[in-house]
């Protein structure tokens, strides 16, 4: 969906080739209490920074947890908004907003439901890479 895609900007009509690389816990890198999601836009970086109160305000919410495959796909979602939108595709981090979050995770959930699926990550050199679950007592409750 979100891992791997192409927009076209707003005000340039450039076509514009997203893929994910990383996320990362910004804290080890910038000190921000947040988990930035990195995707090279056109081979330029391009971060989405998502506050770590968007989980558990999550958690409040519905009692489920944004794993690190939906929070891929939340700033996907977003960045692919944005250019759409005419946000400045040239910035290299936008931050989002705890509410921002939320909607756009929302959005990724009713789409996947439409379609039966959220890809696996992680991506690796244009093709998705099996994963598995390993099953632990916490997680078979």
């Amino acid at each position: 969906m979100y891992e791997d895609f192409h927009v076209t900007d707003r005000w340039t009509g450039e076509d514009l080739h997203c893929r994910w690389k990383a996320n990362i816990v910004a804290i080890a890198t910038r000190h921000a209490d947040a988990v930035d999601v990195r995707f090279d836009v056109n081979n330029r970086p391009m971060w989405i920074a998502l506050p770590c109160l968007a989980w558990v305000e999550q958690k409040k919410r519905t009692g489920k947890v944004i794993t690190d495959y939906l929070a891929a796909q939340t700033a996907g979602h977003y960045l692919k908004a944005m250019v759409e939108e005419g946000y400045d595709a040239s910035r290299e981090i936008y931050t989002m907003s705890v509410e921002e979050v939320l909607e756009h995770l929302e959005a990724i959930l009713a789409e996947a439901r439409e379609t039966h699926s959220i890809p696996t990550l992680p991506v690796l050199n244009g093709s998705t890479q099996e994963t598995s679950f390993i099953p632990t007592q916490s997680r078979q409750s």
